[in-house]
């Protein structure tokens, strides 16, 4: 081996390592970085979450898109975490962006935490519920007025409650 692959080589593994760490902090990012109301361990949560549901909250995984039900929800009501009932959107704000995951232009006031996301190559920033740091999804600036931005959540990450009559 000479020594410019040597070094190529080296500059290249430096480079995935780099990502895969910021990654491994990022999943662990709102459990490490803040004390919520609510928590339970990892056997609780699969107790009271379907694994799907599981792996979007408490793992940061991502559903696929227009396989969620909240996208034709349409009914006045709030949009709670599926981990601890916190209403986090109000139905007002729900609109269709498109994308294939339910989008909101804003949150219900002290409803969500976020965190700076670095995977996939690029940064975002990534939302969870302020109450047990459950992750919902991500913020993008790309959303309609009044705010501009676009809440884009997981429907495995939240409960419909339909509002009184």
């Amino acid at each position: 081996m000479d020594r410019r692959s040597f070094l190529l080589g080296s500059a290249a593994i430096a480079i995935v390592a780099g990502f895969m760490i910021s990654r491994r902090l990022t999943i662990a990012g709102p459990a490490l970085a803040e004390n919520f109301e609510v928590t339970k361990t990892e056997a609780q949560w699969r107790a009271i979450l379907s694994p799907a549901a599981f792996a979007v909250l408490r793992q940061e995984d991502t559903e696929r898109p227009w396989t969620s039900p909240l996208l034709k929800e349409h009914r006045k009501g709030t949009f709670n975490c599926a981990g601890c009932d916190l209403d986090a959107y109000a139905s007002e704000t729900k609109y269709d962006s498109g994308t294939g995951w339910p989008s909101f232009w804003d949150a219900l006031p002290n409803s969500i935490g976020t965190n700076v996301d670095t995977s996939l190559l690029m940064t975002r920033t990534e939302v969870h519920c302020r109450r047990c740091g459950g992750h919902f999804g991500h913020i993008f600036d790309d959303g309609p007025p009044p705010t501009g931005k676009r809440h884009c959540i997981n429907g495995l990450s939240l409960t419909f409650r339909l509002a009184a009559a």
